[in-house]
């Protein structure tokens, strides 16, 4: 499903036309994003928590040339996909 495909279909459930459900959804994306950059998780129940891991720095290695690269510590998104979404797929 794309982006457009889920505001279409947003906006046909909650009975609103695309442009509100487009900003409905921008808020949400942006809402969540603003959060994990402040290092805080955001937590739906039954669907899951989106929370933010630290990579340590290590050396990896070029696939064509097999030289050694420095690869920096960062910081990635990550999700958990709660119980209530983990057994809705599972069936």
């Amino acid at each position: 499903m794309t982006k457009e495909e889920m505001i279409a279909k947003i906006a046909k459930d909650a009975g609103i036309n695309k442009r509100q459900a487009n900003d409905a959804f921008k808020s949400f994306l942006d809402n969540v994003t603003i959060n994990l950059k402040k290092g805080k998780k955001v937590s739906f129940v039954g669907f899951g928590t989106f929370t933010v891991s630290k990579r340590k720095a290590r050396i990896g290695r070029n696939p064509q040339t097999g030289e050694k690269i420095n690869i920096p510590a960062s910081k990635v998104p990550h999700f958990r996909a709660g119980k209530a979404l983990r057994d809705a797929v599972r069936k």
